[in-house]
């Protein structure tokens, strides 16, 4: 692959300001010889682009050499006609465990610890403390995280740090630290009965889209929390929405929805003990930095004639 120019699409600004990215990776690839511009997808911007690196895809780079998400996910790329085109798609797994899992921290000790409660309480300068049985402390408690990859990783080492047991759902039954049992995808309504939080962090592909459905909610106690920083399509929505109302579970802390920005009429803004964000989990300062490490890395190993890091297609 010949590279001597790098586009870093403006649809990365939902992240961080494309400028940062591009002076740092203009620094980094300066010796390499590839120049870094910044580009909006259109043909004329990415003319004379043999790589970008993007949020978004788009048409346009289907006459590219690779194109690089910022994402760890790629749902939103379609990876058949990339394949087709002979253009290289990598992406930016293994940059998002820390932030995520501490999200997913944040989001257990809220739910736990009634902070959500306050922080709504104290828009109306209201103060208003707990029943005596409402709060309580998470050491001890048992949490599964569904999808122990890179995202996965984080959210356990954060998890066991504040004392939980954690259980692990992947697709092959392979040990991993800090995780008490790891049950393959066809036991997850058997291992989701048992924790108090069920937190999602799986790629949306075939196999997970609509996986935490009825039967899958109905599995889950009536003390449980489900905490999605997947994909929104993981989750059947309205299943959710029911099974919430019906007070099936206890509530949920949602960074992901079916459709993005989630509408204003959707009922899940207003359903008690539901965390609303708006898909930020994996937001950092930094993230612009980690991006730029992953790609420099790749440029390195394509000059040498090596694969680029994260390839998927």
């Amino acid at each position: 692959m010949r590279l001597d120019r790098i586009g870093v699409d403006e649809s990365v600004a939902a992240v961080f300001p494309p400028a940062r990215l591009v002076d740092r990776l203009a620094d980094a690839t300066d010796e390499a010889g590839v120049d870094v511009t910044a580009v909006d997808g259109s043909p004329d911007a990415l003319a004379d682009c043999d790589a970008v690196v993007t949020l978004e895809h788009r048409e346009t780079y289907l006459d590219l050499s690779w194109v690089h998400s910022i994402q760890a996910g790629v749902d939103r790329f379609p990876r058949e006609r990339l394949r087709e085109g002979n253009v290289v798609l990598t992406n930016s797994t293994g940059i998002h465990g820390d932030a995520v899992g501490e999200t997913v921290a944040g989001f257990v000790l809220a739910l736990a610890r009634r902070i959500h409660e306050y922080a709504a309480a104290q828009t109306d300068s209201e103060w208003t403390r707990p029943d005596w049985d409402e709060a309580w402390t998470v050491a001890g408690e048992r949490a599964c995280v569904v999808g122990i990859g890179g995202l996965g990783r984080g959210i356990v080492d954060r998890l066991t740090g504040l004392g939980l047991d954690v259980d692990g759902v992947r697709r092959t039954p392979v040990p991993e630290p800090g995780v008490d049992r790891v049950y393959t995808t066809d036991r997850l309504r058997e291992v989701i009965g048992d924790a108090r939080f069920v937190v999602l962090a799986v790629p949306l592909t075939d196999a997970t889209r609509g996986s935490i459905g009825r039967d899958e909610l109905a599995a889950m106690d009536d003390e449980a929390y489900l905490i999605n920083v997947a994909r929104g399509g993981v989750v059947d929505q309205s299943a959710l929405v029911a099974a919430l109302r019906d007070d099936e579970i206890a509530g949920a802390a949602l960074d992901v929805f079916e459709t993005e920005p989630l509408p204003a009429d959707s009922p899940l803004w207003d359903l008690e003990d539901v965390i609303v964000s708006p898909h930020c989990a994996a937001y950092t300062r930094d993230y612009y930095r980690h991006v730029s490490e992953i790609v420099t890395e790749s440029v390195r190993r394509i000059a040498d004639g090596d694969e680029p890091v994260n390839r998927v297609v």
